[in-house]
């Protein structure tokens, strides 16, 4: 189906105010395909995140200066930002025009080339440059973080378009094996340089391992560690690299950089949307120690793991199954469905990170925990962009990126102007709500939008119930333990358990029809 066509069809249902009916039995297999992708993606995603959150608190008991631990959000904040430059878009113009099987090969081909070209000229360019960025930024003693965070940017851009052809290839196995070797080197590596080392070395100052650690580097270790998981995973996908026939056409790359010019454009106002707040916090906060303030929020932000990372899963298995499902007659159904579905677990998600927060919030050091009241306001915000990756099929499918590019700007301008004006007053609260606003703001206007241009039939009152009841029964949770004076653990969490099984007992008598359809169909 042409991009013509999904417009017009877009515009006939537009005009009917419905969706044509299609098959119910597809669409339930439609919604169990992505599943199973969606638990595998999402299960070693779970893994990794796991795995790799579990750096958190090593990393905010260690540096129990919450200012140490501020440096590293700001650097990573400045990474995703790059990140988004050096792909320039192209991991959606390979899943677009991958869809034409007979120029697979030469779509892939001609990314790579490109990507390889500008990621070795980025590297190369910092490395040269690294004294005067480091201190435009403000690290002028610490060029080497420069040089580190320029290969690491410049070999995760080389390697997100392989784990992109695995995704399109649908081999979710291979995708999990490398992305959990990336994570379990990183885990070593920071145990090697933050716990080994230093214990070795307070028992012997002088064996070998003096050699090669040096207590002052501190933090550093963190990118250092991060730096050999990069290179690592780039050699686990390098074999991959020769298998293909590789062929650089220009006339191909010009449409492709067209179609992804507004995607970065789009990148670039969603990483200051995700990321931009802890550079905005360090420079537009008035306490007495703004880094510190940028570790706090820094560390809280990651409390949000869970809905986070399914979010994440959803996206890796959705982005290629949207594309390929848009060629089937009347994709409208089960894309309102799978908006339907995903809202229905991230709720549950919210509900049961607030309930148990009496001891989700060991996940951080005790010197962080003054910032836990973000915590419920960024799991919505993150619910809210999980919403909007859902809505945003319509301007990808209809090749109308541009409106993705004007919707994150609309939410950039959103994000700088809150963070602006709400960070002298409340500090790190004021990012908080700055996120939200963005990305509530980023979806109701994709969803008006989208729907005048391709329209799906969404169950928009099941949406809005699900998310209202979740806030709802956090609210009650917060009003019985405090109105009642409940103090003890055990007693909160007692109080807790059962808000969280009537909530879930709800939401499935409200589903109850549609779960005995697809148990039904599951038995025959």
């Amino acid at each position: 189906m042409s991009s013509e066509e999904i417009q017009e069809t877009g515009k006939e249902t537009a005009i009917n105010g419905n969706t044509p009916t299609t098959d119910s039995n597809s669409t339930s297999s439609d919604i169990k395909k992505l599943g199973k992708q969606t638990i595998i993606y999402g299960g070693s995603t779970i893994l990794s995140r796991l795995l790799n959150y579990l750096l958190v608190p090593l990393h905010t008991y260690i540096f129990s200066d919450a200012s140490q631990y501020g440096v590293v959000g700001e650097l990573y904040a400045w990474t995703s930002l790059f990140m988004v430059i050096l792909t320039y878009g192209m991991e959606t113009a390979f899943f677009y025009f991958s869809r034409d099987k007979e120029i697979q090969n030469k779509v892939y081909s001609t990314i790579v080339t490109s990507l390889v070209c500008t990621s070795t000229l980025f590297i190369i360019i910092c490395t040269c440059c690294s004294g005067t960025i480091s201190s435009w930024i403000q690290y002028p003693d610490h060029p080497e973080y420069i040089v580190w965070f320029s290969i690491i940017i410049g070999v995760d851009a080389i390697t997100s378009i392989f784990f992109a052809r695995l995704r399109n290839l649908e081999r979710p196995w291979r995708f999990v094996f490398v992305k959990i070797t990336n994570i379990l080197v990183n885990i070593l590596c920071n145990l090697f340089f933050l716990l080994l080392c230093p214990y070795l070395l307070k028992n012997n100052p002088d064996s070998f391992i003096a050699t090669i650690y040096n207590p002052s580097i501190g933090v550093g270790y963190i990118f250092i560690s991060n730096l050999i998981a990069s290179i690592v995973t780039l050699a686990l996908l390098l074999p991959s690299f020769f298998k293909v026939r590789y062929e650089f056409d220009f006339a191909l790359w010009k449409k492709m950089f067209r179609y992804a010019l507004p995607m970065l454009v789009f990148g670039l106002a969603g990483i200051v949307n995700e990321t931009m707040d802890r550079v905005l916090l360090k420079n537009f906060s008035v306490t007495e120690n703004p880094q510190a303030s940028v570790g706090i929020y820094s560390a809280c932000y990651k409390i949000s793991i869970l809905m986070t990372i399914f979010v994440q899963a959803f996206k890796y298995s959705a982005e290629p199954f949207f594309f390929k499902k848009s060629k089937e007659n009347n994709p409208q159904k089960a894309y309102a469905e799978i908006m339907t579905a995903f809202v229905f677990v991230c709720s549950i998600i919210y509900v049961g990170i607030m309930l148990y927060m009496d001891i989700i919030q060991y996940f951080v050091g005790p010197e962080y925990r003054v910032g836990l009241p973000i915590v419920p306001i960024l799991l919505m915000a993150n619910l809210f962009l999980g919403i909007f990756y859902n809505l945003s099929i319509w301007y990808k499918l209809t090749a109308q990126t541009k409106f993705g590019a004007y919707i994150a700007i609309f939410g950039a301008i959103i994000t700088l102007v809150l963070n602006i004006v709400l960070i002298p007053r409340i500090d790190y609260m004021g990012s908080a709500w700055a996120t939200f606003f963005c990305y509530l703001s980023m979806m109701i206007v994709s969803y008006f939008w989208g729907q005048k241009h391709y329209y799906v039939n969404y169950e928009v009152k099941k949406v809005i119930f699900y998310i209202a009841l979740a806030a709802g029964v956090y609210g009650i949770s917060v009003l019985l333990t405090r109105g009642l004076h409940i103090e003890t653990l055990w007693a909160r969490l007692c109080v807790n358990t059962m808000l969280l099984l009537v909530y879930i007992s709800t939401l499935f008598m409200v589903n109850k029809k549609r779960i005995m359809q697809i148990i039904r169909r599951e038995n025959r």
